[in-house]
């Protein structure tokens, strides 16, 4: 990570991440971590978050906060918010990374399948923001980091929930923006594209998937985490003091 910028702003700042035990958001906590912030995370998998937070310290940076919670529980997630803020103070920066993006057929969704997509992709976004404000208010200023997707922009079928959710999240981003920029809070949406988490590898990139990448993409060659990972350091620092309502797109060129 050395070759990659230093964000001075960011040392000693606190920062909160959804999902931040593995794959994008794991890497976001350990950018996080390496630039010197007090990162708390929340995410559902307890071993690999645990283990997350001790390579981390290992390797002799901030050990990040990790607190187990299930972010359907909205009470459990303002819990834990409210912790972050009063062990490692006001949090500065929220980053809504979780999200899962289930493949379903659209004629075989029920009420009860939709709701628990929305409870995953949408719905926290929303209420860790309101748990999250107040403390940034109260510290003067702040930077809320939404993630979207590409795959509604690119007319993608196949998960209509999980789209339908994604497309939402960016009417969130600005209306905050217009909400609380007299705050001096700031949000913006980071979109990624496909990126190469053991997730989508394992379960998505065939041949027919490593074909479709290099067609789509301008750029011919796959992205990973730390590619995410990088922008939202940037919308968290002050680097980007002047940076709200947009979206940022990191996708090699997909749309």
């Amino acid at each position: 990570m050395s070759q990659y910028a230093t964000y001075p702003s960011l040392k000693n700042r606190t920062v909160f991440v959804t999902g931040g035990g593995s794959g994008i958001g794991a890497s976001i906590v350990e950018h996080f971590a390496v630039q010197g912030a007090r990162v708390g995370f929340v995410d559902i998998a307890q071993e690999a978050s645990r283990a997350l937070a001790e390579r981390i310290a290992a390797a002799g940076l901030p050990k990040p906060l990790y607190i187990a919670c299930d972010l359907r529980d909205v009470g459990s997630l303002a819990k834990a918010i409210a912790e972050v803020g009063e062990t490692l103070g006001p949090i500065r920066a929220l980053v809504n990374n979780a999200a899962n993006d289930d493949r379903h057929k659209t004629l075989e969704v029920t009420p009860a399948y939709w709701d628990e997509r929305i409870a995953i992709n949408l719905r926290p976004q929303f209420f860790a923001a309101q748990a999250a404000i107040p403390q940034m208010k109260a510290a003067g200023g702040g930077a809320i980091v939404n993630m979207g997707s590409i795959s509604w922009m690119a007319g993608e079928g196949g998960f209509a929930a999980y789209t339908a959710a994604k497309a939402a999240v960016h009417g969130l981003t600005r209306s905050l923006a217009r909400d609380f920029g007299p705050a001096n809070i700031r949000a913006n949406t980071v979109v990624p594209g496909w990126i190469m988490t053991e997730r989508q590898v394992a379960l998505w990139l065939d041949e027919d998937g490593e074909r479709k990448l290099m067609e789509r993409q301008c750029l011919k060659r796959k992205l990973y985490p730390p590619d995410i990972a990088r922008m939202v350091l940037f919308l968290a620092a002050d680097d980007s003091e002047n940076c709200t309502a947009q979206n940022f797109v990191v996708d090699g060129g997909w749309i």
